[in-house]
């Protein structure tokens, strides 16, 4: 558990553990967490046109045709972890759909992460679908 770029949140590499701890359906796809557009580009084809668009963007996640999501991370202490682990799919420490509780959160964790000042509920990401052509706003 640690403060993300949006919210409290659970980061890891493993989805399946991810998706138990949170009790969510397992077609749900979690946004991926990244350090920088390079490191995107060895997971999805990043149309030319987009490219400027994913650099520039602060607390915003883009959906690719695929269905996975990505975020490029600028927030620097969670930068720092990120950079560390190469990249973690990210998600708010909280049951699926339900508010934040941080003795779930806590219980859920196998390691915590504070920083002073923490937020709980800052404001969340932008959300845009994209393709080669054009992006839809989706949140």
């Amino acid at each position: 558990m640690t403060q993300t770029d949006t919210t409290i949140g659970f980061v890891s590499q493993n989805a399946d553990r991810l998706t138990t701890l949170k009790q969510r359906p397992p077609y749900k796809h979690y946004i991926k967490a990244l350090p920088s557009l390079q490191q995107l580009t060895s997971f999805v084809r990043v149309p030319q046109k987009q490219k400027n668009l994913l650099r520039r963007a602060k607390q915003t996640t883009f959906i690719f045709p695929s269905g996975d999501s990505y975020r490029i991370i600028k927030e620097r202490r969670h930068l720092l972890l990120i950079q560390k682990l190469g990249w973690v799919y990210t998600t708010s420490a909280n049951l699926s759909g339900e508010e934040f509780d941080e003795k779930f959160a806590s219980d859920g964790a196998d390691v915590i992460i504070g920083y002073p000042n923490h937020k709980e509920n800052n404001s969340a990401s932008t959300v845009l679908k994209i393709n080669s052509v054009r992006e839809r706003r989706l949140r």
